[in-house]
């Protein structure tokens, strides 16, 4: 489905003297994703995950390596030929648009304005009322509320692999849990290869594999139990956001 061979990326960093060097972000990842299949990419902060993420959807673009996604080569292609492609990519902190209604937005994603389609879309995450499609993608939407913008123009096309980053961020601990479902739900449905980057444990026992970011490579893959040992430099949280204290019964700390 999706291969990854020996992909590395690296930034430019100021040195004290005002030189510069190199950073590497992602260091030499190899990994196939099955069709079809839920994975969860956790780690530690700066371990790599997002990034690794936006390579795959060609936001950035590797120093080295090779992306193959159903045998044809990635790597050089745009954002745009990816998502003709069936990839697809939500992002943690979700766009407002000030003065586009969701129905513009929704329409441009799904590539029609039918409103049976829309409402469809609609259902498919949570939002029954179809008033909601009128209402502007801007600053007065909860967070609750543009994560499923998000998630709906996302799953807008079926796509074949969708990548949700911090799908969890900004958003009430309820809302969490149907999110959960809601991924699961499309990935049996429509056999989209699901990657959610996250350190909520919810996503982690979701995934059938979940894959372990640590300094740029990939440390382990397994299951969420037998990747929990293996997590405690890492703040897990049952509660995502949510727990207010290290002690917190509810979180592996």
């Amino acid at each position: 489905m999706l291969t990854i061979k020996d992909l590395v990326y690296s930034v430019s960093e100021l040195k004290d003297d005002g030189t510069e060097k190199r950073k590497e972000i992602i260091r030499g990842v190899d990994f196939t994703f099955v069709q079809g299949k839920f994975y969860a990419v956790t780690g530690p902060n700066g371990s790599g995950k997002t990034t690794l993420s936006k390579l795959i959807m060609g936001i950035y673009k590797p120093d080295s390596g090779r992306i193959v996604f159903d045998g044809q080569e990635l790597t050089g292609l745009s954002i745009s030929e990816r998502a003709r492609l069936g990839i697809a990519f939500s992002f943690q902190h979700p766009a407002r648009f000030k003065g586009m209604s969701f129905r513009s937005l929704l329409g441009i994603a799904a590539g029609t304005d039918d409103e049976k389609v829309l409402h469809r879309i609609l259902l498919r995450v949570g939002l029954c009322s179809f008033d909601f499609l009128d209402k502007e993608v801007g600053s007065k939407l909860s967070g609750g509320e543009i994560k499923k913008v998000e998630l709906a123009t996302t799953i807008a096309r079926n796509p074949r692999l969708a990548i949700f980053d911090e799908p969890d961020t900004g958003i009430d601990l309820w809302t969490i849990g149907p999110m959960v479902e809601l991924l699961q739900k499309e990935q049996h449905e429509n056999g989209t290869t699901t990657i959610v980057i996250s350190h909520n444990e919810k996503f982690l026992r979701a995934a059938d594999e979940v894959i372990l970011l640590k300094n740029g490579k990939v440390a382990h893959v397994g299951s969420f139990d037998n990747t929990l040992p293996m997590l405690k430099d890492i703040d897990l949280c049952s509660w995502g956001e949510h727990c207010l204290e290290e002690t917190d019964a509810r979180c592996y700390r």
